[in-house]
């Protein structure tokens, strides 16, 4: 067995204790009573076979591309040797047709290998990973809503593939960012890979978090700055129709990315502690939707008796904290429960089945970004629907 802090750390739950429960974005929720005990590992077979995501549901086929940006007007705050900012982001796109190109890669070799090692899953499990998309597929033509997309502390750009690709499927730009040295690891074009220099226990938490949500703030309207920007053989994007997710820390990040720029429509928290920002203590202008793996938390309700705008706070019964990324369609395959204890397993994992957990997670997103960003109402987001009875409203707001 592990220490519980490698496996807390992909999971983007930063400085986490080993006691259960305390918070979202710093510690697992205790789990349920009711849980399941985690599944037995499946007996070691050699190289691990292919973990295919869940195909996307639109009528586009996907196509992707990675770009390497450079923010010349900041220097990392992280950065050992001063210099500008640096970011990896990929970007998935709906598809004229994939014109014979390849299916892209989960992920480099390299930054695999780290993963592996980190969430701790038997080694090359995660390089089996198989997305839908197609790399350099030509896009659509036209202007396209864009949605940027941050992972959890010390997680990376690929943790919601299955959730980006659904999402271009139906007509979205998705730009995931990697948050260099906050990332597991980043691999750039020459070669270089950066991993995390973030600690677990760092001495001044706040100071910690206001500095992690700035700097990805700061890179989330740095990128959006990008793609707006008009350039040869990139997408093109509506700066009237802009949206920001995340998941876990990435989601902190998204509120404070909200309250900071107008030209963000509206912002999306998958399962994070509002931690670094003003948000609980302010609120927000503008549309927020939260879906959590717990009923309550104290960033969370600050956020509610401040909220101005639209927003929603809904409960996935029976989610983990990964319940919201790929990363539960690779625990079982990898062997992880044989790596971890049974109560840290069922609380990060949950006891939802991989490929229900991603169509939940699919639907609710859609169909938010699609009221707020597409003008296009949907039920789910009124009231219980009887499809997705695992769906509690906690609490709602215009």
């Amino acid at each position: 067995m592990i220490r519980r802090r490698s496996l807390l750390a992909l999971a983007g739950l930063g400085g986490a204790t080993l006691a259960l429960p305390t918070t979202v974005a710093q510690a697992v929720p205790a789990p349920a009573p009711a849980l399941t005990p985690a599944p037995a590992p499946a007996p070691a077979t050699g190289r691990p076979r292919a973990i295919t995501l869940p195909a996307p549901t639109g009528d586009r086929p996907v196509g992707t591309v990675d770009l390497h940006l450079v923010d010349r007007s900041r220097r990392d705050p992280f950065a050992p040797v001063p210099g500008p900012r640096e970011l990896m982001v990929q970007l998935w796109y709906p598809a004229l047709g994939t014109g014979g190109r390849p299916r892209a890669p989960y992920t480099t070799a390299r930054v695999a290998a780290v993963i592996d090692e980190i969430l701790p899953v038997d080694p090359g499990t995660i390089s089996t990973v198989r997305p839908s998309a197609h790399t350099g597929a030509p896009a659509v033509p036209g202007p396209l809503p864009l949605l940027l997309l941050g992972h959890g502390r010390t997680g990376g750009r690929s943790n919601c593939t299955a959730l980006a690709e659904e999402l271009a499927s139906h007509g979205y730009l998705v730009a995931a960012i990697d948050h260099t040295y906050d990332a597991a690891a980043v691999e750039f074009p020459d070669g270089r890979l950066v991993r995390t220099v973030l600690s677990n226990d760092p001495p001044d938490r706040d100071a910690t978090e206001r500095k992690e949500i700035a700097a990805r703030v700061g890179d989330l309207r740095f990128v959006a700055t990008e793609l707006t920007a008009r350039r040869p053989g990139r997408p093109s994007v509506d700066p009237r129709r802009i949206g920001v997710l995340g998941h876990s820390m990435g989601g902190a990040a998204a509120a404070e990315a909200v309250r900071q720029d107008p030209r963000f429509v509206a912002g999306l928290n998958l399962d994070g502690g509002l931690f670094g920002s003003p948000v609980p203590e302010l609120g927000l202008d503008r549309p927020f939707l939260m879906l959590t793996s717990i009923a309550d938390h104290d960033t969370w309700q600050r956020w509610r008796e401040h909220q101005r705008g639209w927003g929603r706070q809904l409960r996935v019964g029976g989610a983990g904290h990964l319940s919201y990324t790929d990363l539960v369609h690779v625990a079982v395959p990898g062997g992880l429960p044989g790596h971890v204890p049974a109560d840290l397993y069922a609380a990060i994992i949950g006891t939802l089945a991989p490929a229900r957990a991603t169509e939940l997670t699919r639907a609710y997103t859609r169909a938010y970004f699609d009221r707020f960003l597409g003008n296009r109402r949907s039920p789910l987001l009124d009231g219980p629907s009887t499809r997705f009875p695992e769906i509690e409203f906690r609490w709602s707001h215009g």
